[in-house]
């Protein structure tokens, strides 16, 4: 079932749980990604984030046929363009079939924030896709630029974003990063941010680097209200881990092999978080 963003989290909103959204970049990542959430049976969102698009095949060419397995699935699968910072990009995205897209205008004023992710919801609506929004910033570990205490959302500013802009689901930052955490390293979260906007506006919220953050720390983030968790990072090391562990075996195995075990290593990790979020079983 190919459907928004926009039902699937309001449920888990309505449910407390959340809804795991994997990045991906290629019919083998998404295939991996599909396969997970219907062995569980839950609702599952596939992002293809702008910088892979833009250094991969585009928009049209790899959006087409993850459509097509996504209206073969027997659970709600989404589409949803993940970081979409150029405005002309998002837009084609959206022509392309999306169904959802992050306008991602978190590095402008709060202001010009307000006012460019206002006209992409007013623009999705042509599509009837849904739009995620941002207020903050995340670091990226492998920038050396970690998420710092002044990157965090103003939980004030998030409101009024909200608020004004009527998009679909807000992503926040309150402690974590993209990219790989240093061994045994456990971000420290700002709970009390999610806890005052949520109890504020009651709207799906979204944490962004979800890799590596910590059971302890997701659990208590979706009690708190947050109902869509993006992971990327440990999705592709899972994948990464494979092929070593493979080569070092068996150094024969041809390109074919490869390709299909590593669709396996990923599903087995997306199993592991759809579990850990509480969607499990909750697809429609």
């Amino acid at each position: 079932m190919y459907v928004s963003m926009k039902g699937m989290l309001d449920r888990a909103n309505k449910g407390r749980y959340a809804v795991m959204a994997i990045n991906c970049f290629n019919l083998e990542t998404a295939k991996a990604v599909i396969d997970a959430a219907q062995e569980l049976r839950a609702p599952i969102i596939i992002d293809l984030l702008q910088d892979h698009l833009k250094a991969h095949l585009g928009s049209k060419l790899l959006t087409q046929p993850i459509m097509e397995m996504a209206r073969a699935a027997s659970v709600e699968v989404a589409i949803n363009l993940d970081h979409g910072q150029d405005i002309g990009f998002v837009k084609r995205c959206l022509h392309d079939g999306f169904s959802s897209v992050m306008m991602d205008a978190s590095f402008h004023s709060i202001e010009k924030n307000i006012a460019i992710t206002r006209n992409m919801v007013e623009f999705a609506q042509t599509y009837d896709a849904s739009v995620e929004g941002e207020v903050g910033s995340i670091g990226s570990i492998s920038g050396d630029s970690m998420t710092e205490d002044k990157m965090y959302t103003d939980p004030d500013a998030a409101i009024d974003f909200a608020l004004r802009t009527g998009i679909d689901a807000l992503a926040i930052s309150y402690g974590s990063s993209h990219g790989n955490y240093p061994d045994a390293y456990v971000p420290q979260f700002r709970f009390d941010i999610v806890d005052k906007i949520k109890q504020t506006i009651n709207i799906p919220l979204v944490l962004h680097g979800g890799s590596g953050c910590g059971e302890e720390n997701i659990r208590k983030s979706i009690e708190l209200g947050i109902n869509k968790i993006n992971v990327g990072s440990d999705f592709m090391n899972a994948q990464v881990q494979c092929i070593k562990t493979d080569f070092k075996e068996n150094p024969e195995l041809s390109y074919f092999d490869i390709i299909h075990r590593t669709v396996s290593a990923g599903k087995e990790l997306v199993k592991y978080y759809i579990r850990l979020s509480q969607s499990e079983n909750k697809s429609i």
